[in-house]
């Protein structure tokens, strides 16, 4: 018999509840810019996030891709 997969799969769900929780913790008054889509505070950056319009898919893949760099260690490569 073979052992099952113990990996789990991370839902839509939970990774937009992940880049909630990151957004929450920018600084309050503070404005990021997503290229051409403009400038955001982070309450206007959840709020994308939460609907899943186009916005916050771009949010979320921008901190995908910093989480995965960061797993890596490429971020803080000497």
């Amino acid at each position: 018999m073979k052992k099952q997969d113990q990996s789990k799969k991370i839902t839509g769900e939970e990774i937009r509840g992940l880049v909630i929780e990151r957004l929450r913790t920018f600084p309050t008054g503070k404005r990021l810019s997503i290229g051409k889509e403009g400038t955001f505070t982070k309450e206007e950056l959840v709020s994308h996030v939460e609907k899943g319009d186009s916005i916050g898919k771009k949010i979320i893949e921008i901190q995908l891709e910093y989480l995965r760099a960061l797993g890596k260690g490429k971020i803080f490569d000497e």
